[in-house]
Parts: structure tokens; C-alpha cells; sequence
């Protein structure tokens, strides 16, 4: 009984610990150009997305890898897609509601006020939305498009397999965001964020990188989001 009892207190602890694992962000030296070719990228994707509320397996895999440096944050995409829909659209479009895209989310505390979306299609339409408050507690669903990521550079190349995606934010134009606990990150420094993908070809799928348990706000639950860490 005694040898029972914890077993199934170190597979509970090894459950803790996968769930709760953080993921991490290196920083790079190289320059990066974002032009959606993925060949000069050199940290690792993580993948494939799974369902969002059910973590099961998507249709078509999806996979996503991050990076750094003092000036910026970067993510790429790279997406396996047999059939895109969308088109190039004007900048804040809410391509979100027709396009497929993908989409990072950045919440530094994870508080679900005054956090960031970004999305992305694979034509290199984008929008950011500014996120003030999501929950009944702090007022209900309160957004913002108006809200501009200064300097922010996107750029999809549609392949063979899909397509792929580059993102360069500036962490110079998050700063001012008020009340989001945003800050220049050093090494060390732990974000919330998750990031997702929005497949609307042959069956509709909303997928993410780390699945959710609750179905309160759909892709957005801020209080389940990764812990992103920047490592040297």
C-alpha cells in the first residue's frame, strides 16, 4: 500500500510539473530578416497545436518557435496547410473571422487586463488588438484595434506544405502599454502568452499551443496561459 501511495504521488508530481513547464525563449545574436523564409531561423519549434479546449489532435499540424534579443521579440510559424483561406486585406482587418492565421497572445501577468493579440494570415495581413478587459469582474469584453505596435514587422511565404510566418515586435512599443506590466524582459524575466492558429479550410479548427482546461472565454484564458521565460 505504502509503495502504491507514491507512485501515484510522483506520477501526480511528474503531472504537475509537465503541465506547468515553461517554455522556453532563447536569445539570439543573429540577425533576423523577416521575409517568412524560415531558413536562416536557428532555435526550435514547438508542436504540433492540439484543439484548444480539448487538446486533441489537429487536423493539419502547426508549429511555433520563439526568440530574442535587447530590441525585440520574435516568433515563426510554420503551418501545414492544403487549403488557405483568405487574401490580402488592409492592416486591422478582422481577418480572425475569415482568414487562416496565426496569432500570438502576451499577457506578462497573466491578469487578463491590458494584454496584446497579434494575428497574422498568409497573405502578410495583420492586426493587434489591444485587450483591456475580458471578464465580467473588471467591466466585461473591452478591446481595442486603435492600438498600434510601432515598428512591428510581419511577413508569410505561402510553400509547398502551407505556410510560414515571421513576427518581429519591438519591445520599445509594448512598454507604454498601460497597466500590462509590460517591460524590456532581460534573462530571467517570465511572460504569460500562448500562441494559436485559427484553420478555417476543410473543417474549422481553433488550435494553441498549450490547451485549455476552462471554455469561459475561448481562446482566451489568460489565467492558463504558458509561462514564456527568456534564457540567455
Amino acid at each position: 500500500m505504502r509503495i502504491l501511495k507514491i507512485t501515484v504521488l510522483l506520477c501526480l508530481m511528474c503531472s504537475i510539473t509537465t503541465y506547468s513547464q515553461n517554455t522556453l525563449i532563447p536569445k539570439t545574436t543573429q540577425k533576423l530578416t523577416i521575409d517568412g523564409n524560415l531558413s536562416d531561423w536557428k532555435t526550435p519549434f514547438l508542436g504540433p497545436f492540439v484543439i484548444h479546449d480539448s487538446g486533441k489532435k489537429a487536423t493539419q499540424n502547426t508549429y511555433v518557435s520563439f526568440s530574442w534579443n535587447e530590441e525585440n521579440l520574435y516568433v515563426a510559424y510554420r503551418v501545414a496547410d492544403s487549403k488557405i483561406v483568405g487574401k490580402a486585406q488592409q492592416k486591422d482587418s478582422e481577418i480572425f473571422s475569415t482568414d487562416d492565421l496565426v496569432e500570438i497572445f502576451i499577457d506578462p501577468d497573466g491578469d487578463g487586463q491590458n494584454y496584446l493579440e497579434i494575428g497574422v494570415n498568409a497573405y502578410s495581413s495583420y492586426y493587434h488588438l489591444l485587450l483591456k478587459c475580458i471578464s465580467p469582474l473588471c467591466g466585461g469584453w473591452n478591446t481595442s484595434m486603435a492600438f498600434d505596435v510601432l515598428g512591428i514587422e510581419a511577413k508569410s511565404q505561402i510553400t509547398a506544405e502551407g505556410f510560414n510566418t515571421e513576427v518581429k515586435i519591438p519591445f520599445s512599443s509594448l512598454n507604454p502599454i498601460k497597466n500590462g506590466n509590460f517591460a524590456t524582459p532581460k534573462a530571467g524575466t517570465k511572460w504569460k502568452g500562448n500562441a494559436f492558429r485559427i484553420d478555417y479550410g476543410n473543417t474549422t479548427e481553433f488550435l494553441a499551443l498549450q490547451s485549455y482546461k476552462s471554455f469561459r472565454f475561448g481562446f482566451h484564458q489568460p489565467e492558463e496561459f504558458a509561462v514564456f521565460e527568456f534564457v540567455e
